[in-house]
């Protein structure tokens, strides 16, 4: 009976020490398949300067067409607008004037069906000063 559970546990740990063998070569398959998996991708970017802002979205669009990506957008948020008024004279006497100043906040987004790797290649254009990106990835 001893010999028997010795064979049966020796069996079991050749067993065991084979199946360990085995799991490096699993763990790099998946690390390349969760490279080369495909995720939605959503790219919002926003700026006070209209211009640079449809400049970027126009290159970022340009860029994910060339590798043949499913592309969404841009799509045109509304733009907020802070205002502040305030008195011109400092000392409160006069007549009442006002100034008006308004800040106005452009937003664009960009959905994008493409693995990680690609849209670190497409977003590694040059971006104009004043946009700012925010890179968000979801699982599709």
């Amino acid at each position: 009976e001893d010999s028997v559970s010795y064979t049966r546990s020796l069996y079991t740990f050749s067993i065991m020490s084979a199946a360990s063998a085995m799991l490096p070569p699993k763990a790099k398959e998946v690390e390349t398949d969760e490279a080369s998996r495909i995720h939605r991708i959503r790219i919002t970017l926003t700026s006070l300067n209209v211009e640079n802002l449809e400049k970027v979205c126009a290159d970022l669009k340009r860029g994910a067409v060339e590798k043949k990506l499913r592309v969404a957008g841009p799509v045109r948020l509304p733009t907020k607008k802070l205002k502040v008024t305030t008195r011109k004279s400092p000392c409160g006497e006069g007549t009442n004037t006002w100034d008006k100043f308004e800040m106005r906040i452009h937003k664009r987004l960009i959905d994008l069906h493409s693995p990680s790797e690609i849209v670190k290649q497409i977003t590694a254009i040059s971006i104009a000063p004043g946009v700012e990106v925010e890179v968000t990835i979801a699982d599709s």
